[in-house]
């Protein structure tokens, strides 16, 4: 069993008990990551709280080579690591990036759409092609995330950006039309 299984076996119940769902598991020279979340997201009492509880078992577990570590627990943010089965079958429909191991056919990075998910691999609609779908093996994958569109998530949006509304204000300014506007605003009187 690898450091990473040992890490998670002690994680996992801690994270359910805190009514949280265990993301991932990341160790890395000395730093553990543990990723947590819940249905309407995490905040930063959960993270706390969860940081408590998952530092005391590790401590009481000692699961690493050497003892000493990092400890970082967050929430998974917008784009989500991939990298078990179930994570790639939650998130079928999204856009996904994916970079497959040296040695596996075809381009290494690809983005497209997550098409399907099973206990061997995925097929990802590949972005910018006519249709074309592509399987990928887990073993092929080096790393793989979800990737927030931002284009989608702001289109239609109407309220202006701050940086719009600030060089509209200084257009104003140049032209000689706001002084009374920013006199009203900062809440002294013109005379």
């Amino acid at each position: 069993m690898g450091t990473i299984d040992k890490v998670e076996r002690v994680v996992a119940p801690v994270v359910a008990a805190a009514g949280l769902e265990l993301v991932d598991v990341e160790v890395q020279a000395k730093t553990v990551r543990v990723t947590v979340d819940r249905e309407g997201g995490v905040d930063l009492d959960a993270i706390g709280g969860a940081t408590t509880a998952i530092s005391r078992a590790l401590d009481d577990a000692d699961p690493l080579p050497g003892g000493r570590y990092e400890l970082e627990v967050s929430s998974p943010g917008l784009e989500r690591r991939l990298r078990r089965p179930e994570h790639f079958r939650r998130h079928i429909g999204a856009l996904v990036s994916v970079k497959t191991r040296p040695g596996t056919e075809g381009e290494r990075r690809l983005e497209g759409t997550l098409v399907a998910s099973d206990d061997t691999g995925v097929r990802i609609e590949v972005a910018g092609s006519e249709g074309e779908v592509r399987r990928v093996s887990y073993e092929e994958i080096e790393r793989a995330h979800t990737v927030f569109d931002w284009k989608t998530a702001l289109a239609g949006t109407s309220a202006p950006s701050a940086r719009r509304e600030h060089k509209a204000e200084r257009r104003r300014q140049r032209a000689g039309g706001s002084h009374e506007r920013d006199d009203e605003r900062h809440g002294t009187e013109t005379r």
